[in-house]
């Protein structure tokens, strides 16, 4: 159940006619309380869609009540009715929940310059409110689908039997790039937790998690993770206890973005070993997973380290070129930037694929994910429809 499983949430999704093919299509996540925190983060992409710009107004006070999301069409690039069509979505969401137009949190997701009907998103939120139920997770969480193959959800319970819980679903297939990825992400707790505390540990999650995931290096226009507190449980847990469990819910999500990224054939985890900051490991594992020859090696079960260290050349991070080891799937290919064990010993028939670079310039570590280059994401990406 997702986004429903912690207590004081009710969801819905249902096809209103947006996509073509007939498929659920708008989704609606409502917080009964009785508390209202919440904290988002938003693409940081400067070409905004029109969602993105009215939900930054939103979330400025810490209160969002409701989440309300289509797919097929981004809503982006469609002029100031574009901008109206979100505002009168939230009103309407806002009259039939009865709370504020101003606490409502708007979601678009699909083609950039697609204009969707006004009408046909009004009524829909009337179709929504009458489907709201503790049940409506699932539906909501397929509404939200573009290219996705499957639906993305995950449940964290507290530690040790503590009485709280996070929920979340998430959307994205293409375009998963920092920050964020191309993807809608509500998350839900039943924990007391202050919008203060709340926005510091989402922040700390989607940093070792979503902002770490580079599929394709595209960065979306409509972005949006957010993050909503009921405090149903009555229970609050410690800071560092409810960032865990965050970061646990947002890794899931993002490995379940990873593992459906369009045509992909490998999710490839590259890690990046003793350097000198973590910005310098993050630099050098996000300059591999950018690099189209790489990817399309990895494609063509090609263990060619060459191309890893090519990459690493082009950063800025501390290091000796003449002193780095690689390996792939745990064979050490390169030592000292020299050849090593046979590279025919690497396996790379399977679906996951580890990459490990060694830098030696300090003790700092972080792992980058990505995945390789197909034809099939050429296919994909040539004749895209939501």
């Amino acid at each position: 159940m997702s986004v429903t499983h912690p207590a004081g949430f009710v969801a819905a999704g249902a096809a209103i006619g947006l996509k073509a093919s007939g498929n659920k299509d708008f989704a609606l996540v409502v917080n009964q309380g009785p508390t209202y925190d919440s904290a988002s983060v938003f693409t940081s992409n400067r070409c905004k869609a029109n969602p993105v710009l009215w939900s930054e107004q939103v979330v400025k006070d810490g209160v969002v009540r409701a989440v309300v999301l289509n797919s097929g069409g981004a809503n982006c690039y469609t002029g100031p009715e574009g901008f109206q069509t979100t505002h009168q979505v939230a009103e309407k969401v806002g009259e039939l929940v009865g709370i504020a137009a101003g606490d409502v949190v708007v979601c678009s997701t699909g083609l950039i310059g697609l204009v969707n009907d006004r009408q046909t998103l009004l009524d829909g939120v009337g179709t929504l409110h009458a489907q709201l139920s503790a049940e409506g997770g699932n539906d909501a969480a397929e509404a939200i689908m573009t290219t996705d193959t499957v639906a993305k959800q995950v449940v964290i319970e507290g530690p040790d039997g503590a009485g709280w819980s996070i929920g979340g679903m998430a959307k994205g297939a293409g375009m998963l790039a920092p920050a964020l990825a191309t993807m809608l992400v509500v998350i839900t707790t039943d924990a007391v937790v202050p919008a203060a505390d709340l926005d510091a540990a989402l922040r700390a999650a989607t940093r070792v998690s979503f902002d770490r995931l580079d599929s394709d290096g595209c960065q979306s226009t409509n972005d949006t993770v957010t993050l909503m507190a009921s405090g149903a449980s009555g229970v609050t847990p410690s800071l560092a206890d409810f960032t865990a469990a965050l970061t646990e819910v947002c890794r899931s999500l993002a490995l379940q973005l990873l593992a459906d990224a369009e045509g992909a054939d490998h999710e490839i985890a590259i890690t990046t070993l003793n350097a000198a900051s973590e910005d310098d490991a993050v630099e050098v594992g996000r300059s591999v997973a950018r690099s189209n020859l790489f990817k399309a090696a990895v494609f063509g079960k090609d263990p060619n380290w060459g191309r890893v260290l090519a990459s690493v050349g082009t950063t800025q991070a501390a290091f000796d070129p003449a002193d780095l080891d690689v390996a792939m799937n745990d064979v050490w290919v390169c030592r000292n930037s020299t050849p090593a064990e046979d590279p025919s010993l690497v396996d790379l028939s399977g679906r996951k694929v580890t990459v490990t670079i060694d830098l030696k310039a300090g003790d700092a570590r972080a792992t980058v994910w990505t995945n390789d280059l197909t034809h099939a994401y050429v296919h994909e990406n040539s004749a895209y429809s939501s």
